[in-house]
């Protein structure tokens, strides 16, 4: 037993200080017997609304991520759990390897991070051929593209939302969103892919899974997902799409 309200599991997971949605959407899972400890990257500045502020908003991250590290393993959980995206899909599917690597020398744990949740998923569902969504600049949405297309997907399209500021990004409406997936569907897309994750999306991901007969991957879903199957757990999942329903 790790501890009594997560006697299967605690796993640590690390968020930037602006960010609302990550939380809500793992205990929302709700998944018996597993219990998150979350830590916090300081974000003093949160203006991203040019790929210059954007880039700079990731110097932060990185300034603090170790500092977010060190707290939440205090909480001596069993896995790292990465609740942002960007950072993980940044230098490529290597950019991403030496991400993980670091973290696993560091806290000696299994690591599980956006890139390689969605990457995961991909391949679970059968999928090569995906349009993606971001709140993101241009500058990242480059990375998230090289990511895919580097891992052997061929990316049809990548729509950034160009959230002015990281809390702003929590903000998105579930309107601007489905026109935003409306926009990227089309019958040689097998799968429609969202990063960023302080966006809202989990469930209304699930709704448009079945309203367009595909899959729709939320990040927040596919990190959770990654996390319990890698940690051993078959939990299924109602509610928040087809990987935590039926993979």
């Amino acid at each position: 037993m790790t501890n009594t309200v997560g006697p299967r599991a605690v796993f640590g997971v690390i968020v930037p200080s602006t960010n609302t949605v990550v939380e809500h959407d793992y205990w929302t899972a709700a998944v018996p017997g597993i219990s998150y400890r979350t830590g916090s990257m300081h974000i003093a500045r949160p203006t991203m609304d040019s790929d210059r502020d954007f880039e700079a908003l990731l110097g932060q991250i990185r300034s603090s991520l170790d500092t977010a590290v060190r707290d939440v393993l205090t909480a001596a959980p069993d896995r790292m759990v990465m609740g942002m995206s960007a950072e993980t899909f940044w230098g490529g599917v290597e950019g991403n390897a030496a991400f993980e690597r670091r973290l696993r020398e560091a806290t000696r744990l299994p690591v599980t991070t956006g890139a390689g949740s969605c990457r995961a998923a991909l391949r679970a569902l059968g999928c090569e051929r995906l349009a993606v969504f971001s709140p993101y600049q241009p500058v990242a949405d480059r990375e998230v593209g090289r990511f895919f297309t580097e891992a052997g997907f061929h990316v049809a399209s990548i729509t950034g939302l160009r959230c002015r500021t990281a809390t702003d990004i929590a903000k998105v409406g579930p309107d601007r969103i489905r026109e935003t997936v409306m926009s990227l569907d089309s019958p040689d897309v097998e799968a429609i892919v969202q990063v960023g994750t302080n966006l809202s999306f989990v469930a209304q991901a699930d709704a448009l899974e079945a309203e367009l007969g595909k899959p729709v991957i939320a990040i927040n879903a596919a990190t959770l997902w990654h996390a319990l199957r890698e940690h051993g757990f078959s939990d299924q999942v109602e509610g928040a799409g087809v990987l935590l329903r039926h993979h």
